[in-house]
């Protein structure tokens, strides 16, 4: 492959986009920094004129691509939304619900563990609306409260990454697509994200990790001595957790509130799809996002009526919510302009070209996947940002496993991955730092907790990742999973200490 003329000097941007995003803890600054400095680079240091061909040459074409408008407009729908599920009370109204059949231990982690799955709309609302109402039903049953920040945390975001039509998904699809047109791939991005599924092992493991612990019944590690302190009471080490908060729930508030919108996203999505051959063939970019837009249009308004009705927000109210879901996605937005700008300022610079040609004949393409896991889970467990971690990580990734012919599934299931098992274990995680707040204990002890079921969970993942490079088949997670049952196993038959099922 040829080398252009910048060499060594073409991944100046992105190591400093790596470096300044770690030091700042802010992606935003860290990408914005690499594309200046990468334009820099390409047209010499004169600031004025740097920033007039930022505007001009990246962001504003960017912006006007087809294909990336469409996602930033839905990226708006998705945000309206969200907002309005997390302040209609319906999702309060829904959790509180399955609280009504729970008598032991294992009910309660399994309900507490299945409720955070049915509110996959809201990554960052699952902790607010989960760990507050079960906290008193665990609190009775001595379950610590650190037990159920894990749980919460669980069923956040590993299971909103899952979901390829809700905010997770179209960012991440965003980002897939941008580096394919750079590399000429033709593939849709939805298709591209879907086949990655089943590759995203570390959400597929820790989902799968909570009723593994709830049925054996074993703990280990620092959980296993929290759980039996909870036993003799012990077990609130803080008891300055949240409340479910009044903007997040409503006296008159319904479960039908959840239900009836996603019913509604869904049928108007295969109302308009199924006529273009989905599921069975590929759709379009563009005709998808359009159709998703159209599905998250309705099922706002649907839920906006359905609030009307039952006297829980007025429609002024209602817009007002959802006016302000929409600006609670200008970072997002930014992001995804900032990360394609930088994808761009690479493709000139040669960045992709350079990395290819150190890796050529000194790597193996099978271990571009786990490369790109280990490498995520750094740099997301020192931002605290998955979402900053894919913008930076994916352009790059696919590019190398586009030129050494690594799978491409694996590797952009590898970056995913990566990137949520930091964000997991970071201490600095928003979704850790509400999830210890809504369980109700210490953030230190949350992360202290937790730990080692992550950093056991990530071990697997390695190896499952080796294989994945190996073989590229879809049904890895497969052994995987039946590997993580039996190193919990072992590791309880070696370490585990067995908690009684108290009953209420």
């Amino acid at each position: 492959m040829e080398v252009t003329e910048y060499g060594i000097i073409s991944i100046v941007p992105i190591i400093l986009t790596l470096g300044i995003a770690v030091w700042a803890q802010n992606v935003i600054i860290g990408l914005f920094t690499g594309v200046f400095v990468g334009v820099v680079i390409l047209n010499g240091f004169d600031p004025v004129e740097t920033l007039s061909r930022m505007v001009s040459d990246y962001f504003v074409p960017q912006m006007l691509s087809p294909s990336q408008a469409g996602i930033l407009v839905l990226m708006c729908f998705i945000g309206g939304l969200v907002a309005l599920m997390e302040k209609s009370g319906g999702a309060v109204a829904f959790a509180t619900k399955m609280t009504n059949v729970i008598t032991n231990r294992f009910k309660a982690q399994i309900a507490t563990w299945m409720t955070g799955i049915m509110i996959f709309f809201s990554d960052l609302g699952t902790p607010l609306i989960v760990g507050p109402i079960y906290r008193p039903i665990t609190d009775k049953l001595k379950i610590s409260r650190v037990k159920l920040a894990w749980i919460v945390d669980t069923t956040a975001s590993p299971v909103a990454v899952l979901i390829p039509f809700i905010g997770w998904g179209v960012y991440s699809m965003g980002l897939i697509e941008g580096e394919f047109l750079e590399i000429g791939r033709d593939e849709n991005s939805f298709d591209a994200y879907v086949a990655a599924i089943p590759f995203q092992f570390y959400s597929l493991f820790a989902i799968l990790m909570v009723p593994l612990v709830a049925i054996s019944g074993y703990e280990f590690g620092p959980m296993a001595r929290a759980e039996l302190r909870a036993q003799t009471g012990e077990g609130v080490v803080d008891d300055s957790g949240m409340e479910v908060s009044d903007n997040m729930s409503h006296p008159k508030a319904k479960p039908v509130f959840v239900w009836l919108p996603l019913l509604v996203m869904v049928g108007v999505l295969f109302y308009l799809l199924v006529p273009l051959g989905f599921p069975l063939n590929s759709v379009p970019s563009l005709a998808f996002r359009g159709a998703l837009s159209s599905a998250y249009f309705f099922s706002s308004m649907t839920l906006i009526a359905l609030l009307m009705a039952y006297g829980v927000k007025s429609f002024k109210e209602s817009m007002v919510i959802y006016f302000g879901g929409v600006s609670k996605m200008t970072s997002v937005l930014i992001i995804l302009v900032l990360a394609w700008s930088l994808s761009s300022v690479g493709k000139n610079l040669g960045t992709a070209e350079y990395i290819i040609s150190l890796a050529q004949g000194n790597f193996a393409p099978f271990l571009v996947p786990v490369v790109a896991f280990l490498f995520g889970a750094v740099m997301s467990f020192a931002t605290g940002s998955s979402w900053g971690t894919y913008a930076i990580m994916m352009p790059l990734i696919i590019a190398v496993a586009d030129a050494l012919g690594a799978p491409m599934h694996v590797s952009i299931g590898a970056v995913l991955s990566g990137g949520m098992f930091g964000d997991h274990c970071s201490p600095i995680s928003d979704t850790t730092i509400l999830s210890a707040s809504g369980a109700g204990c210490s953030q230190f002890d949350h992360v202290r907790t937790q730990l080692p079921y992550e950093l056991f969970n990530g071990s697997v993942c390695i190896v499952s990742y080796i294989i994945a490079g190996l073989t590229g088949n879809s049904f890895v997670f497969i052994p995987g999973m039946i590997l993580i049952g039996v190193g919990l196993y072992m590791l309880n038959k070696i370490a585990g200490v067995k908690i009684p099922n108290v009953a209420s």
